[in-house]
């Protein structure tokens, strides 16, 4: 031998499978880097077109596009339909608020598990405006939909939902805010949240995987029931099912302008700190290259085909406001400004500029904040 130690073969393996893909056959490099990225991301980011992105897809029939697109969406999901599944909801544990009354719903988004959701009506003779309203992740599972409305059947997690208003929010309920101005609002648990959890946090790659496992989707699960969720609200009597908004903060964002691509229930949408190219977010230090959280907005393949503005622009024209942070660590500046100048083109395109609202707070960061919020509720009053 020439008293070198030997080569195991992992060693050999890794290191000869990255120097032929650098095309430097007699050189060993690190096959993994920057924590944790393939040390060729940046060939596969190249590789990224989006080919059937609104502009450069060949299809140049808006209508024609949208269908085509929304099809590629709906096969990632890799999750079917629920059409023909009842929602057969049952209500519990009513009691009068300030301006509107509050209960439970319990009904069946899918047809494998019946879930839990919180549902306020404004007090008067309705039919009235409505907002499916979606909560975020941050990393806590305790809950859900009382990140979003007081817990009055739940005195336990109350301390819980309040510390996490003051943290966000401002101290404020978002879904009791709005159904005092006079909408009715629909908060369910995502699964691994609340009555659906409580998840930990590194459980999340793993029930995801198992989604994999199984020839179905956590990501693809919540994005149907979501979109579920916008056809029970529609079928309510109290709900006039013209004038549906989707409104969510953080994945709620993500989830609500999905859900906005993914039917024509919705009217308009807000999305509060959720967007971005793809590009701009796959670099290191993204909180998306931890995995765990991300599984519950990855869609396999879909980015072979539609970067996140894409997705959205689905919902052109209708109305939809999104609004970020300009200190916001998760979506820095470079990725927002990417993402609106495709949704700009998209809106422009179909001459509805004016229903595109784009609106970044300087000195904010990834926050949902009082005066974040009398902002969308303006805006929802308009539109709706």
């Amino acid at each position: 031998m020439n008293g070198r130690e030997p080569v195991g073969r992992r060693a050999f393996v890794v290191g000869t499978g990255a120097a032929l893909l650098a095309g430097q056959a007699g050189v060993a490099r690190a096959a993994v880097t920057d924590g944790p990225l393939p040390d060729f991301h940046p060939a596969l980011k190249d590789a990224l077109t989006f080919p059937l992105a609104w502009g450069n897809s060949p299809i140049r029939d808006f209508r024609a596009w949208r269908r085509a697109a929304r099809a590629k969406v709906e096969e990632s999901l890799l999750v079917d339909r629920e059409d023909g599944t009842p929602y057969a909801p049952e209500f519990q544990l009513r009691t009068e608020q300030d301006g509107y009354t509050a209960e439970l719903v319990t009904l069946s988004l899918t047809r494998h598990e019946r879930v839990r959701a919180a549902l306020l009506t404004p007090h008067g003779p309705g039919p009235f405006p409505a907002v499916l309203l979606l909560h975020d992740h941050g990393a806590k599972f305790d809950i859900g939909k009382e990140k979003l409305v007081r817990p009055w059947y739940d005195g336990a997690r109350l301390a819980s939902a309040q510390a996490w208003t003051e943290k966000y929010f401002s101290g404020r309920f978002v879904g009791d805010e709005l159904a005092r101005r006079g909408y009715v609002v629909l908060v369910a648990d995502a699964l691994g949240w609340g009555d659906r959890g409580p998840l930990a946090y590194d459980q999340q790659q793993a029930l995801a995987s198992n989604f994999y496992h199984l020839g179905s989707s956590l990501a693809g699960l919540m994005a149907r029931e979501d979109a579920r969720a916008v056809g029970f609200l529609a079928r309510l009597e109290r709900v006039d099912r013209r004038r549906i908004a989707a409104v969510g903060f953080s994945m709620g964002a993500f989830r609500a302008w999905q859900a906005a691509a993914l039917t024509d229930g919705l009217a308009a949408t807000a999305a509060v700190c959720w967007m971005t190219g793809l590009k701009e977010m796959m670099v290191p230090g993204n909180n998306t290259l931890r995995g765990q959280s991300s599984y519950y907005m990855l869609h396999p393949g879909l980015p072979r085909h539609l970067d996140f503005p894409d997705v959205a622009s689905i919902a052109a024209p209708r109305p939809m406001l999104f609004v970020n942070g300009g200190l916001d660590p998760l979506f820095p500046a470079d990725g927002v400004r990417v993402a609106h100048e495709k949704l700009r083109a998209v809106w422009r395109s179909r001459h509805a500029e004016e229903r595109l609202h784009l609106r970044t707070w300087p000195d904010l960061g990834h926050v949902f904040v009082d005066r974040m919020q009398d902002e969308v509720f303006g805006w929802l009053d308009r539109v709706l």
